[in-house]
């Protein structure tokens, strides 16, 4: 990994704008339940990435069936 920060792209600065707009008309209430639903995708999305790679790195054979 290069030290260099990873910039967005026009679509995606545009996008987080559209997001950011959208939070400040929330409630506090629907801007926390927002982040709790967003923070269990992260989780989610992680999990699937760890899945994924385990199974194309085959981490995920069982050795006793070789």
């Amino acid at each position: 990994m290069t030290d260099q920060p990873i910039e967005l792209t026009l679509e995606q600065e545009f996008s987080l704008r559209s997001f950011n707009d959208q939070v400040q008309q929330m409630s506090l209430e629907q801007a926390q339940n927002l982040l709790v639903l967003q923070n269990r995708h992260m989780m989610i999305r992680e999990k699937m990435y760890q899945d994924l790679l385990k199974h194309e790195w085959k981490l995920d054979l069982d050795f006793a069936s070789l």
